[in-house]
């Protein structure tokens, strides 16, 4: 989840409340401790600059030139280079400058750092090294948190907390604790001291974190309250953040509730977090709203847009992969290769693979894999980000052989067909053997993929089961029984139901599958336009449990209904669809053959509810063209009536075959 967009309105908060004593602290007259006649100078001449504008690095060798034993040189390099920094070694080469920066203000400082008064004229003086100490140590611990090396960042807070600053400014302590325990809490402290030994531990350990910063916030305001009103309610809202935080991810939806409504109607408002706590508490609809308004409230920076990210996988629940592909390609394009590139590429990878494009897939994964993202600002790290890429390879690697069966009715009787068969369900059994070993060794897996939802996880519930498809469907059973039970998200139950048919339907107990499955259609709520992938896995689930119990009526329906939800899934699924067939003029008897030898139950007779493919074909001398369309019931059009024009009737066969189930898969791309 996202904190650094948020925050930074609340300093905004923060430093509206203090300014009117910033100017008046420039001008009262510090006694330097060395060079003062040239520090008078460098204060003088950073009267009116922005350390955040590209006017810092000219000002950063200006200030080193005049007095270089000076904090304030160090200063403004180490920011231009952080506002620079686009990867792991741009926030590393800031932290040298930073250090230095840091070292030196305590080295010079000491005495007006230690102030706590609630005396206005005592404390001008030392308000803008405070302030200064704050920027500082905030973007090195940044630095070191984007670098991989949190032992240090919290260093750098706990040396921040031993000088008790009244007004902690953009550092505050004990939020920053509390978030590097969180940011690391599946870790022990045999790999990081500051850390406990399990999950909840680290988790009970961040909170108490936050219990500290409300008192020290409490305790500051009875020295500030006098010349910064309104202090301690803006203060208290980092905390009022990270509580919700760490709530959410506990699943505790009351008190993550009651800590998001005390920030709600404050520009502190995390509307990223909040649509990501309405997601998985299967609140669909709730959530996109509130990316959109994420999608405003966040800024230009360098990092994962998890709107975005997340957005996309709300419009693969809606069954509109291809508007998920259009806007990852428009981040992409709107990025270039900076922190975030990664976790796009994974998202347009998984858009890809939902919207029957295998091939394009792939690409993007192998692209997303061999990308060095940087996790700025979020708490998805490495292992969610090497997790998502091999989830989006299981389907793929799923979706080739599923390929092979759909395009060849008949693929078992060809030996070059059952070789490319085998082949991938090789590469499948070792990839599964690889998720699994990263999947037993990560110590999140009860909170984060057991519960299908999580503010951690990085992929669809629908995916999830590709890992657990293969693998022992007892413990998953009694997994997702307990889950029933306990589960506080009523929203979310339906979906445990699904996954516990497909267990029993992978043990063969079909009828206690149909069980949930009608529950699920009798009893469970369900927002048809935000649930369609839901939808779609529901009646595929139906139809085979019917095909099981030759029971055709039922077959048919759930087939149909499986391709009015989703289209796209239907190739790539065990379930073979019924369509109905109607050609106008002189049809391409070569085009219709190919067509045939699909894996399409082409229905003749009447009775069955099926959509009804039609077909013109038209000829134009060495170019041909066949305008097509698919009709469900009521006149509905399921396909739009496009028009494809080909050269090669085996090619315009097969892909025709796609583009009825709403696929856009080039001829060359065909096993």
């Amino acid at each position: 989840m996202r904190y650094k967009i948020q925050l930074r309105l609340l300093f905004s908060l923060l430093l509206l409340v203090i300014y009117s004593v910033a100017a008046s602290a420039q001008i009262i007259p510090v006694n330097h401790p060395r060079n003062p006649q040239k520090r008078y100078e460098i204060d003088a001449k950073r009267t009116g600059t922005d350390i955040n504008s590209n006017d810092a690095l000219p000002r950063s060798r200006e200030f080193l030139r005049i007095d270089s034993s000076y904090y304030i040189g160090w200063m403004y390099e180490g920011m231009y280079k952080v506002n620079h920094a686009a990867d792991f070694l741009g926030y590393k080469n800031a932290i040298t400058p930073l250090k230095k920066a840091i070292y030196q203000l305590e080295r010079d400082y000491a005495r007006l750092l230690r102030i706590r008064t609630s005396d206005l004229m005592t404390y001008f003086p030392a308000y803008r090294f405070h302030m200064d100490y704050s920027v500082i140590a905030y973007n090195l611990m940044e630095c070191y948190n984007n670098t991989d090396q949190p032992e240090e960042a919290m260093k750098v807070i706990r040396r921040t907390l031993k000088w008790n600053f009244e007004n902690e400014g953009y550092m505050q302590s004990y939020d920053y604790l509390a978030w590097t325990v969180h940011r690391n809490r599946f870790y022990t402290s045999s790999k990081y001291s500051f850390l406990k030994d399990n999950i909840n531990e680290n988790e009970k350990l961040a909170n108490a974190y936050l219990d500290s910063g409300l008192r020290k916030i409490h305790l500051d305001n009875d020295l500030v309250k006098g010349f910064f009103p309104g202090y301690e309610a803006a203060a208290r809202l980092g905390v009022y953040h990270y509580k919700s935080l760490l709530y959410s991810y506990s699943l505790k939806i009351d008190s993550a509730n009651k800590y998001y409504n005390l920030l709600k109607e404050t520009a502190a408002f995390p509307h990223n977090n909040y649509a990501t706590f309405q997601a998985i508490q299967g609140k669909f609809r709730t959530a996109e709203k509130e990316y959109e308004f994420a999608s405003m409230q966040d800024g230009a920076d360098k990092r994962l847009q998890e709107w975005a990210y997340y957005g996309s996988i709300i419009d693969i629940y809606k069954a509109h992969p291809e508007r998920a592909t259009a806007s990852m390609k428009d981040m992409i394009k709107a990025v270039g290769s900076t922190p975030g590139f990664g976790w796009y590429n994974i998202a347009l990878a998984r858009a890809c693979a939902y919207n029957g494009d295998e091939k394009e897939s792939e690409r993007y994964i192998n692209k997303a894999e061999a990308f060095k993202e940087v996790h700025i600002g979020t708490t998805l790290g490495q292992s969610h980000y090497d997790f998502s890429i091999n989830m989006v390879k299981l389907m793929n690697n799923i979706e080739r052989i599923q390929q092979i069966k759909f395009e060849n009715k008949g693929w078992w009787y060809s030996p070059s067909n059952l070789a490319e068969v085998a082949k991938e369900n090789s590469q499948k059994y070792l990839l599964q053997y690889l998720i699994v070993n990263q999947f037993a060794n990560n110590p999140e897996r009860d909170l984060v993929i057991y519960r299908l939802f999580s503010t951690e996880s990085t992929v669809s519930w629908d995916e999830i089961w590709f890992l657990m498809r293969d693998f022992s469907t007892k413990f998953f059973i009694s997994k997702f029984e307990q889950q029933l039970k306990d589960d506080q998200r009523p929203l979310v139950k339906k979906y445990f139901k699904l996954f516990m048919a497909k267990l029993y339907m992978q043990k063969g107990n079909y009828t206690e599958a149909q069980k949930l499955l009608y529950d699920i259609l009798n009893n469970e709520k369900t927002d048809i336009e935000y649930e369609k992938l839901f939808a779609a896995r529901v009646y595929e689930a139906l139809a085979l449990c019917a095909k099981e119990k030759d029971n055709d009526q039922e077959y048919n329906e759930s087939v149909n209904s499986f391709y009015i939800n989703f289209p796209q899934l239907l190739p790539f699924s065990d379930v073979k669809p019924n369509l109905r067939l109607s050609i106008i003029g002189t049809p391409d008897a070569k085009v219709i053959e190919r067509l045939k030898d699909c894996n399409i139950n082409w229905i003749t007779k009447g009775g069955t509810d099926a959509p009804e493919v039609t077909f013109l074909f038209a000829n134009n001398g060495k170019k041909k063209s066949v305008t097509y369309y698919v009709m469900g019931n009521g006149g509905r059009e399921l396909v739009k009536r496009s028009t494809y024009t080909y050269t090669d009737p085996d090619e315009a066969g097969l892909t025709l075959a796609y583009k009825l189930f709403k696929i856009e898969k080039p001829a060359k791309e065909h096993k």
